[in-house]
């Protein structure tokens, strides 16, 4: 479903770019205003689904006004490697696809499946983008992706009611997290909400975690694999967590009940008709579940506080995307780059804005398209944080590592979830499966 990432590093991200401004910019052309592209259709594949998939279309249905050209939306679930690569060896390939991971992008790059961006592309987002989000979409200097939705990934959602009525306020520590948490299960409602059942939702608890305990330049050796999963530092983090993944006080429904709860069951049970926990954590999506499912209004009903840090470190801020790219492969790939080339615009960015559950990292989409203060808060981080934007560890990590449903960390997070007890062992695991994924 809603998949992840990038970081920027300290807990100044979020007021740093209090100051930043967002320009205004004028739409580029997407084949012109005389549907040029009329009669032709453009099929695009992304793991988009719900109000994800409802409002991306709204961005499909523009493009078709501008152009003429029709489209169609395939829906890939989480496994979009494999979904796209049986449907290239079919000789059904889509024409766009909708890349939730830098693993992907670069492994579909390396087996011969995307055209270049075009002149046109390039352009736009040079003058719309910061460096960083050229360098996610490039592998081997070649830009291949454009990046057309981020997400903020280091918010922790939760119900003002339910923190009031706890007397409980934002914690600003890890430590202090848990201890809020405490107090409001003795109120009455469980602490979090943990979306165990998507194993992506945990790496992204992971990572958060590493990030503010371990800094920055281990996060980036182990993103890489230059670090082992057995390092003092990983074991250390995973014990941190274990804390929580252990406490049947703090999680809804205990480790079993998390495990059988998706990331839009876990949004329901803290802001749906009957809820069961005071705060979810996730990225700022959260915000679009909330307001489109269940009618809150963001800022006041829906609320989040930064991720808090962690062991004396720095607050993470972590976030991620999803890049479009062009198949050689599809039938209509010459229109399929027409449609990048909208997508690179402001114009195309503030169709989903207005809509809600989304970020741009586009600096000319004006900051008031976007329909609330807490969503113009989390952009102008995302944006203001420039260059030190860095993607989620393991959107980075080859699929069969960090993308796949049932394997790799996902799989061994889920594991860790059930049993917490063995820290070092769990870390030990991570290391077989990454060497095998990083080795092919």
């Amino acid at each position: 479903m809603m998949r992840r990432t990038t970081l920027l590093t300290g807990c100044t991200a979020l007021a740093l770019c209090l100051g930043a401004t967002a320009c205004g910019g004028g739409p580029v052309s997407a084949g012109g205003g005389d549907k040029a592209l009329s009669g032709q259709t453009v099929t695009v594949a992304g793991v988009w689904s719900g109000s994800e998939q409802k409002n991306f279309q709204k961005v499909l249905d523009a493009f078709t006004e501008k152009t003429g050209a029709k489209t169609q939306f395939v829906s890939t679930g989480d496994n979009v490697s494999t979904v796209v690569g049986s449907k290239i060896e079919g000789g059904n390939a889509p024409d766009v696809v909708m890349v939730p991971q830098v693993g992907v992008l670069q492994q579909f790059a390396k087996k011969g499946w995307l055209k270049p961006l075009s002149p046109t592309a390039r352009q736009t987002i040079d003058a719309g983008y910061a460096p960083v989000w050229k360098k996610y979409g490039s592998v081997d200097g070649t830009l291949y992706g454009l990046y057309f939705k981020a997400a903020h990934k280091s918010t922790v959602w939760y119900s003002p009611d339910a923190l009031t009525q706890a007397g409980v306020k934002p914690p600003k520590t890890y430590d202090e997290l848990l201890k809020a948490g405490h107090t409001v299960s003795d109120s009455g409602l469980a602490a979090f909400a943990v979306a165990g059942q998507d194993g992506w939702t945990l790496t992204d608890w992971f990572e958060n975690i590493y990030l503010s305990q371990a800094g920055p330049e281990k996060y980036d050796a182990l993103a890489a694999h230059k670090l082992q999963w057995t390092d003092p530092s990983v074991v250390k983090a995973l014990t941190t967590l274990g804390k929580l993944f252990k406490d049947k006080q703090l999680i809804a429904g205990g480790q079993k009940g998390a495990l059988n709860t998706d990331f839009p069951g876990s949004v329901e049970k803290v802001f749906g008709p009957k809820p069961e926990a005071g705060m979810v954590y996730e990225g700022d999506f959260v915000a679009g579940v909330a307001h489109d499912q269940y009618g809150k209004t963001i800022g006041k009903d829906a609320d989040f506080f930064p991720f808090p840090a962690v062991g004396g470190g720095t607050a993470p801020v972590v976030s991620g995307g999803d890049a479009a790219v062009v198949l050689k492969d599809g039938k209509n790939a010459k229109a399929g780059m027409k449609l990048l080339e909208y997508l690179a615009t402001p114009e195309a960015a503030a169709v989903w804005a207005k809509a809600g559950g989304f970020l741009s990292p586009n600096k000319k989409l004006n900051l008031s398209a976007y329909g609330d203060d807490v969503t113009r808060a989390t952009a102008k981080s995302l944006v203001g944080a420039g260059d030190s934007v860095r993607f989620d560890m393991s959107d980075q990590a080859p699929a069969a590592f960090g993308g796949t449903k049932g394997a790799g960390e996902w799989k061994l997070l889920q594991d860790f979830l059930r049993d917490p007890s063995d820290p070092k062992g769990t870390a030990a695991r991570l290391e077989a499966a990454a060497a095998k994924a990083y080795q092919g």
